[in-house]
């Protein structure tokens, strides 16, 4: 019997690996669906959505998926926006941002990733990538790179400055950005080993230095996804001109409630 206490103990500690090892498991195999949070695949009409103003277009990557757009040619001698959205997000969602882009005729390429609304394929980093390419293509086939701004926000930060560090652009604008998907996922789960299992990390720490571009960080001060101290690490590593605005009571969703849009579009139109 007085062994019967180290046998429960050795019992216990073994059920706890097993349960860590299954748990490591299921994070590896399901990774991409908490990465992305299962996109709604749903597609909606620019117009249905209430942004009659835009023109729905179909791109095609150069892995042969079919992404929608949304795009509003620029008035003249304006600039043009390369939207890249959110985690889980869809374009229909955005209508307010997208709607307080082209408010003073700045023109909008707003695009779905593959997997979200419309768009076909599933999401993964270089796909992500690839999305985000033919949107920007699709804008510089149409305008002169200078007029071209590139906004990502949130997971979109990724993709935004993996374009501009190896494409022309005007200017970038980063709301709620990141260093890696790896750094915040490390954050939030300190006891896994997320570096060594996770696939898609969009080191944007790795090519912020590579873009030269006019840059502008907007982030909340309480941002519950992404931490404010991940957006001012990227910051750092940038280039100048650049600048950071930290809006002290925002979230991750609700910036424009402190001036995001507004901003943005005074940085775009300078």
């Amino acid at each position: 019997m007085r062994f019967r206490p180290k046998k429960i103990l050795i019992c216990l500690v073994g059920l706890a690996a097993a349960a860590y090892l299954i748990s490591l498991g299921a994070l590896y195999v399901f990774q991409r669906d908490f990465l992305y949070h299962p996109p709604q695949d749903f597609r909606t009409a620019p117009a249905a959505a209430g942004l009659p103003e835009a023109q729905e277009v179909t791109l095609t990557t150069q892995d042969g998926e079919k992404v929608i757009a949304w795009f509003v040619p620029p008035r003249e001698g304006k600039r043009i926006v390369v939207f890249f959205h959110g985690t889980g997000d869809t374009l229909a969602l955005r209508v307010p941002r997208l709607r307080a882009i082209i408010a003073d005729g700045t023109g909008l390429v707003a695009l779905s990733f593959r997997g979200y609304a419309g768009s076909s394929g599933h999401p993964t980093e270089q796909g992500l990538i690839f999305d985000a390419v033919a949107a920007y293509d699709f804008a510089a086939a149409r305008f002169a790179p200078g007029r071209i701004v590139v906004w990502g926000f949130s997971l979109g930060t990724g993709p935004a400055v993996a374009v501009a560090s190896e494409r022309p652009i005007g200017k970038l604008v980063l709301e709620a950005p990141y260093t890696s998907t790896a750094d915040v996922a490390a954050s939030d789960l300190p006891f896994i080993p997320v570096r060594l299992l996770m696939t898609d990390q969009f080191h944007s720490d790795e090519r912020i230095g590579k873009v030269h571009a006019p840059l502008l960080v907007m982030h909340g001060g309480h941002d519950p996804g992404i931490n404010i101290r991940f957006g001012r690490r990227l910051f750092a590593l940038a280039n100048e001109p650049k600048r950071f605005v930290e809006f002290p009571d925002g979230g991750h969703f609700d910036l424009d409630n402190y001036g995001a849009s507004a901003v943005a579009m005074q940085f775009v139109n300078e």
